[in-house]
């Protein structure tokens, strides 16, 4: 049973390096006992993510239904055949990942596949959905069982998260909108969307970003490197979307170079020292 759990565990590694090399990088910072974990995590909320996303040939509903009803039986069961739900129960018993957190994430999944444009109300709840939770369920495993600690740190997580998510949809605009149809910013027309109301989310952003840094620092110190990584790799990417106007947003994908990226983790390196990792 070891080596298959094992074998499901590094899959889900696999999934990560494909899909997200500024993610991996952030995780290669952590503390190694944190790596799969987190890993697992990932893959889980990325295959979710391809299903709603990617699959256009196919019944994305059906598919998530069957998604979802297999979530639960491998979390009940403590076993799945299908390897990136098996690794993702593994962590979710072992770390005790709250259920809501996991039904919220499930339903923004559900969203994606109806709404194409949202009002304040579905915007937060689909924020917190697709984002926040995911922060929860890292932060969770973070903590290593401290619930005190854990929810000292809900809300600086929550905010966190919602920057990451908010920053995506400024980066992801023109690809939202032209391939998938959507708009997630609340009351947004992106035929009409300018500079002031790039500012005006800008400023939101940015809002998140300084409520979420006092709780990084407060992280354990084996994973507050991991965590900084993705905070500066982000804050540069929404620096960089504001220096460009509304009209390139919405026609180009703002992007960090790979050698800027590792500017950014030398600065944690040097933030945190060496010796740390």
């Amino acid at each position: 049973m070891q080596q298959y759990n094992d074998l499901c565990l590094e899959l889900s590694t696999i999934i990560t390096h494909r899909y997200s090399t500024s993610f991996t990088r952030g995780i290669k910072t952590l503390n190694k006992r944190f790596h799969k974990p987190i890993y697992a995590v990932y893959g889980y909320v990325r295959l979710a993510d391809e299903i709603v996303d990617s699959f256009h040939d196919f019944n994305k509903k059906e598919l998530l239904e069957e998604f979802k009803k297999n979530t639960w039986e491998a979390i009940d069961n403590k076993i799945s055949t299908n390897p990136i739900l098996h690794a993702f129960q593994l962590i979710v018993n072992e770390y005790k990942i709250d259920r809501e957190l996991i039904v919220s994430f499930l339903y923004s999944m559900e969203l994606d596949l109806e709404k194409k444009s949202y009002d304040e109300a579905f915007y937060e709840k689909y924020i917190y959905g697709s984002a926040e939770v995911v922060g929860l369920m890292c932060l969770r495993i973070f903590c290593e069982g401290n619930n005190e600690l854990y929810n000292k740190l809900i809300e600086p997580a929550r905010r966190l998260g919602a920057a990451f998510q908010k920053v995506n949809f400024l980066r992801d605009l023109k690809a939202d909108f032209k391939e998938l149809g959507r708009v997630y910013f609340p009351g947004i027309d992106f035929k009409t969307f300018d500079n002031a109301v790039k500012k005006q989310i800008e400023k939101d952003i940015d809002a998140d970003f300084k409520a979420a840094y006092p709780g990084l620092m407060q992280l354990p110190k084996d994973v507050r490197p991991g965590v900084y990584t993705a905070f500066i790799y982000y804050r540069e990417l929404l620096s960089k979307i504001e220096k460009v106007p509304a009209s390139e947003v919405m026609n180009t994908r703002i992007r960090v170079p790979d050698a800027e990226k590792m500017v950014l983790l030398l600065r944690t390196y040097t933030k945190f020292g060496f010796s740390m990792f």
